[in-house]
């Protein structure tokens, strides 16, 4: 995402020059920000630009930055981000220590989307007095669980057809799910998303309907150990427990 210095960015430009597999990586987690970033994005609500402008005209400024670049620390980490941005399928290594220290860059870009989404649909509180309401609720916890130190980003291919990205922290005990490209279905069916482990099936709740060809995102809360990401069809308005089998099982301790 171009969270990086110049020097950092020539020379992991000459490697992606010369590694096919680092360019796959790399487009592939573009396409799924850009997915991530697409679910929630929304009309702004009338004079929300005004009213921000005004509160920001109220907020004081920091003095302007002498000496050491602030911005050093950040250029630091930023090679660590673009490298884990361009290795293996699968689990992308956004994990660990290189999550942790891809955050002060990449991790904060991608939360920034999110953010900036949630701003244009009146997420954003403009007063610290302003109560979130039940959907602003779910947004705050979609941003809670990105900005996670330890949280991880998952891919897979759904066997159905289409790919599902997660955002899962264990700390938060909670994960963001996304699908692109999930075959439609016939009228009166549903994608439901379950947690499926030792303490049984439990519904994390329905896919909303596509929007550009993206279903979600929905997030997911109470994980436990040993708990599987599953999806399946069910009949509209969910089940109870899986009536079908699953398109879908992802194990987030492998």
């Amino acid at each position: 995402m171009d969270a990086v210095a110049e020097a950092d960015q020539a020379r992991f430009e000459r490697h992606l020059a010369r590694c096919q597999a680092c360019e796959r990586e790399l487009r592939g987690l573009r396409e799924a920000t850009a997915r991530l970033a697409a679910a929630v994005a929304a009309e702004p609500p009338d004079g929300l630009v005004q009213r921000t402008l005004a509160a920001a005209g109220r907020t004081p400024q920091l003095p302007p930055v002498t000496g050491e670049n602030p911005r050093g620390r950040r250029t630091r980490h930023a090679g660590l981000a673009a490298a884990a941005f361009a290795a293996s399928p699968g689990r992308v290594p956004v994990l660990g220590r290189a999550w942790r220290a891809m955050r002060p860059g990449l991790a904060l870009a991608v939360a920034a989307v999110f953010v900036a989404a949630g701003a244009a649909a009146g997420v954003v509180a403009l007063g610290a007095e302003h109560r979130l309401g039940q959907a602003q609720q779910g947004e705050h916890a979609i941003a809670e669980v990105l900005t996670a130190p330890d949280a991880e980003m998952l891919t897979a291919r759904v066997h159905a057809g289409g790919t599902a990205t997660i955002v899962m922290s264990r700390r938060n005990r909670a994960l963001v799910f996304t699908a692109a490209r999930l075959p439609p279905l016939a009228s009166g069916r549903c994608y439901q998303l379950w947690l499926m482990g030792p303490g049984g099936d439990r519904s994390a709740g329905l896919l909303p309907a596509p929007h550009a060809g993206m279903n979600g995102p929905v997030i997911a809360t109470g994980l436990a150990a040993g708990d599987w990401v599953g999806l399946t069809v069910e009949p509209a308005g969910g089940s109870r427990h899986p009536t079908s089998r699953p398109v879908l099982m992802l194990n987030l301790t492998a």
